[in-house]
């Protein structure tokens, strides 16, 4: 089974980005942490089953390969980057694909630490519009939806759907059977990650791009 675990939000700054996304659009977020294997820090909107990650590079001479492409993704201003897909059968997904599975681990300023494994997240075969792969290896009240964090003003409570830029035939085929009927709508606008759309406590529907 595969569903939406999180989208990455790329930011050049990630205070600046907090700030920008509590004034717009009514989102709280809290200190995530800090990935050695990549050298980067993120900061964490929590959405129950899933979560808003702002992503930045820290250190960029830890992985040049992804913070080249993060700040060349942020040259023109923060932008969404990728789409994490939770799967319940992630060997088998990245056999399928040829992706590598990778243990990955961050820190919470608390001293916790947050393990998973993933596939395809720093692949240069995968184009970064298509979605990368996580399972996680933490009890459930440690995912990062589930962090305790302030409300958000805009009453917002979960991930509606994700808009794409690409080729559907393509998506589909990346994620195979597990993947259908995952709320990722393929636009006709330029390749890449265009906007998520959050859906609030009153079912409005926000969209952020």
């Amino acid at each position: 089974m595969q569903r939406i675990d999180h989208v990455v939000y790329a930011v050049r700054d990630l205070d600046a980005a907090a700030r920008r996304l509590l004034d717009e659009h009514g989102l709280a977020s809290i200190p995530g942490g800090r990935h050695p294997r990549w050298g980067t820090a993120n900061r964490i909107v929590p959405l129950g089953d899933s979560y808003l990650e702002l992503l930045a590079v820290e250190d960029p001479s830890v992985a040049p390969a992804l913070s080249g492409a993060l700040l060349d993704a942020t040259a023109e201003g923060d932008r969404w980057y990728s789409i994490c897909v939770g799967d319940d059968d992630l060997e088998a997904t990245a056999a399928r694909l040829g992706l590598e599975v990778r243990p990955g681990m961050r820190a919470r300023p608390d001293g916790a630490e947050i393990r998973w494994r993933g596939a395809g997240f720093d692949d240069p075969a995968r184009p970064p519009w298509l979605p990368f792969f996580i399972a996680w290896d933490v009890p459930e009240d440690l995912l990062p939806g589930r962090a305790a964090a302030p409300a958000h003003p805009s009453g917002v409570n979960g991930i509606e759907a994700v808009e794409v830029g690409g080729d559907r035939a393509t998506l589909e085929a990346w994620l195979g059977d597990d993947g259908h009927g995952l709320p990722i709508v393929v636009v006709d606008d330029e390749t890449g990650v265009r906007a998520v759309r959050l859906v609030t406590d009153r079912l409005d529907v926000i969209r952020v791009s």
